[in-house]
């Protein structure tokens, strides 16, 4: 079936307004815009990060976090593959083997399962891929 429904995100009270396509045949997406919205949010005054999630489908989801400085994301791992592209700022991404920083224009890619945390150098923003994996389901 190439039809296909249109699915819109509930509002929050972090993010009243809902009505955002999350997924769609085509998401079209300004990270810019979001980037400017999420640091204009409530959240982002009163707490040490925020994010919201761009699309949502079919084990996919795109979500862009944005963290002030020092705020840290503790250990954790994901369901599936992951990516993480900053778009601004600087980060420090770290596994138990290795860790790396990441500027405006980097990624990394990592796989399933492997705990990792990252940690803000500088006001920063990047773009979280998870690819889940139909293992985990």
């Amino acid at each position: 079936n190439h039809f296909m429904e249109n699915k819109s995100n509930e509002s929050t009270p972090q993010r009243p307004e809902g009505n955002r396509i999350i997924d769609a045949p085509l998401v079209n997406l300004d990270l810019n815009e979001y980037k400017s919205q999420i640091k204009t949010e409530k959240a982002w005054m009163e707490n040490d990060r925020n994010a919201i999630t761009l699309f949502k489908s079919h084990g996919l989801r795109l979500v862009l976090i944005a963290l002030h400085k020092d705020a840290e994301m503790a250990k954790h791992s994901a369901k599936g593959m992951i990516t993480v592209q900053v778009q601004e700022g600087l980060i420090k991404f770290s596994t138990e083997e290795q860790s790396v920083e990441l500027s405006a224009g980097q990624m990394i890619v990592l796989h399933e399962g492997i705990p990792h945390s990252v940690l803000a150098l500088e006001e920063s923003t990047f773009l979280l891929t998870l690819i889940e994996s139909s293992l985990s389901k």
